[in-house]
């Protein structure tokens, strides 16, 4: 489960969709904890910010500016590995030791105690034996340090929860005895569920998932909600059936709350600012929410859950 304060760590790209000054932010909305993504492979199993070879974590400034910006406020970061595009680490790396390896650089760099995976699209439940078992090498490399590494896996939604393809990863972390301190479910972009508003399906997709932990795990209630990361979007999403607006998020910061989840997030903080209406936008653009709101509405909302 989550330690210190780390419970509502919203994501945010900070080198794409134009990043607000991350000082600004922390400023303006009260949140301190921020999810960075993603870091991929620039080719060789060399890590690298949206996988571009321009923006090898080795010669990174700008990610370690923001860093340090942010835990000169008092909060803390992860570094998220994956998304839904270019090529994850574990793909390309061949083994664990070097998957380990090429994390570990990236642990080093930015003096991190946290993680998250988020396997997407032709990663998902791909190379898991790799996967885990480099996260394994992590996880006892630092306790033989005297260090503790948080992970968390990201893992997407359907109307009825995790995926079979997500039961198995978590089938597989726990054979190969990587401990997931949040398992993080994306309760958003699967579409129309049974439920009358969007805050009532998101509780339902929880729930099925929540059940579905308990069972891999044979957790409690009270623990299989604690392990449980709630990570929804602002705006539209990339489904024109699901609409977030800040209301949404206040009803799920009240559900998050009765759950007492390990962590309540959004994705993204780049988003949390209105659209200019005199510029074509996508539907669910990157750098705007595409409905009316103030400058971090939905990240002041997100602030407010401590557990």
């Amino acid at each position: 489960m989550p330690s210190g304060g780390f419970r509502n760590p919203i994501y945010v790209m900070p080198l794409d969709n134009h990043p607000q000054n991350i000082t600004d932010a922390i400023n303006a909305s009260g949140d301190r904890d921020f999810n960075l993504a993603f870091v991929l492979d620039s080719g060789g199993c060399t890590p690298a910010w949206d996988g571009d070879p321009a923006l090898k974590v080795s010669a990174d400034s700008t990610v370690t500016g923001v860093v340090s910006a942010v835990r000169a406020k008092g909060g803390e970061v992860s570094v998220s590995f994956g998304g839904y595009n270019g090529t994850e680490l574990g793909a390309t790396c061949g083994s664990s030791s070097s998957l380990a390896a090429a994390y570990q650089s990236v642990i080093n760099k930015y003096k991190l105690t946290r993680i998250d995976l988020d396997y997407e699209g032709d990663d998902l439940d791909a190379n898991m034996g790799v996967r885990f078992g480099a996260i394994k090498i992590l996880e006892s490399n630092a306790a033989a340090a005297g260090r503790t590494l948080h992970v968390s896996l990201t893992v997407p939604m359907t109307t009825g929860g995790f995926p079979g393809s997500g039961i198995d990863e978590l089938k597989q972390a726990k054979a190969a005895g990587a401990t997931l301190d949040i398992v993080n479910i994306m309760a958003f972009d699967y579409g129309l569920t049974n439920a009358g508003d969007q805050a009532t399906s998101v509780e339902m997709v929880a729930q099925a998932a929540q059940g579905q932990l308990k069972g891999v795990y044979g957790w409690s209630d009270a623990t299989a909600w604690a392990h449980l990361g709630l990570q929804i979007m602002n705006g539209h999403t990339d489904q024109p059936s699901e609409l977030f607006t800040q209301a949404t998020f206040q009803t799920l910061l009240g559900y998050a709350r009765s759950k007492h989840v390990g962590w309540f997030s959004y994705w993204s903080l780049n988003r949390d600012r209105a659209c200019d209406p005199s510029v074509p936008h996508n539907w669910a653009d990157g750098s705007c929410s595409s409905v009316a709101q103030n400058p971090y509405d939905f990240s002041k909302i997100v602030a407010q859950y401590t557990g």
